[in-house]
C-alpha cells in the first residue's frame, strides 16, 4: 500500500491543487489514452511511436527518438517496463492548455511509483507529454 502521506507526495498533491482543477471527462479519457498508446510503445519497444506522443519541448531536449527512447529506458525504468499501471486523478489547468494525469505503476522490480504526467495543450488541440515526475512510493510500516 502507498503512502500518500509522504512529503512529496503531500508537496505534489498541493501545488496541483492549488493551479489546476478537476479535468474535463473528455480531456482526462485523452490523456489517458495518450499515457497508455506511449507505455504500449515502450512496452514493445517501438521508438517512433513513442516518441511520436512527447511535446516539441522534449524532442528539443531529445532531438531523436533514439536518444528519447535511451533516457526513457535508463531514466524511467518504472513507464518504461511496468508491472501494472493504473489511473488516478486527473487535473486541468484552468485555461485548458494542460493536464495531469496521476498514474500508479508497478516498476519491473515490484517498487510502487507514482507518475504525475505533464501533458499540454497543442496549437492543433491535441496533447503532448511534457514530462513525468516520479514519486516512490514509501515503504510499508510495520
Amino acid at each position: 500500500m502507498k503512502n500518500l502521506f509522504s512529503p512529496a507526495w503531500i508537496l505534489a498533491a498541493l501545488l496541483i491543487a492549488m493551479t489546476f482543477q478537476p479535468a474535463r471527462a473528455d480531456d482526462a479519457a485523452t490523456a489517458r489514452g495518450i499515457i497508455e498508446s506511449q507505455i504500449n510503445a515502450f512496452l514493445n519497444d517501438d521508438m517512433a511511436q513513442a516518441y511520436s506522443f512527447a511535446a516539441p519541448s522534449i524532442k528539443r531536449i531529445y532531438p531523436d527518438e533514439a536518444r528519447f527512447f535511451d533516457m526513457v529506458r535508463r531514466g524511467y525504468q518504472p513507464v518504461y517496463r511496468p508491472g501494472n499501471f493504473a489511473f488516478g486523478r486527473s487535473k486541468i489547468a484552468p485555461d485548458g492548455s494542460g493536464v495531469v494525469q496521476e498514474v500508479l505503476i508497478s516498476g519491473p522490480d515490484g517498487q510502487d511509483w507514482t507518475a504525475l504526467y505533464s501533458l499540454e495543450r497543442q496549437p492543433d488541440g491535441s496533447f503532448k507529454i511534457n514530462g513525468v515526475q516520479m514519486i516512490k512510493a514509501a515503504a510499508p510500516q510495520t
